[in-house]
């Protein structure tokens, strides 16, 4: 298949109300996570949550589904078509 096929199938949800709770679907794996910092791979690619006083209040990874809590100050994608080596090269240069 190519990937304007697979894309069709793909869902991903953020539902974000008052900057203070966040609704995500779509997550195919929590790749780290603190106070400051949640790093999401979701099915449409990379999505990085920064914040203050961020916590997982749910997280169920057979749903793709994860509830956050905590100052959400900014939400940045990042596309990845292959993991892997790529996914490692978009990590270092996130956290540099």
């Amino acid at each position: 298949m190519d990937d304007k096929n697979t894309n069709v199938t793909k869902s991903h949800k953020v539902l974000l109300a008052n900057r203070k709770s966040g609704a995500f679907s779509g997550v195919v794996d929590v790749l780290s996570f603190d106070v400051a910092e949640i790093l999401l791979e979701t099915e449409l690619g990379m999505l990085l949550i920064k914040g203050h006083d961020l916590h997982v209040n749910r997280l169920t990874l057979e749903k793709g589904e994860i509830d956050i809590e905590g100052r959400i100050d900014s939400l940045t994608y990042s596309d990845i078509k292959n993991t892997g080596k790529q996914a490692e090269s978009i990590l270092g240069r996130l956290f540099k």
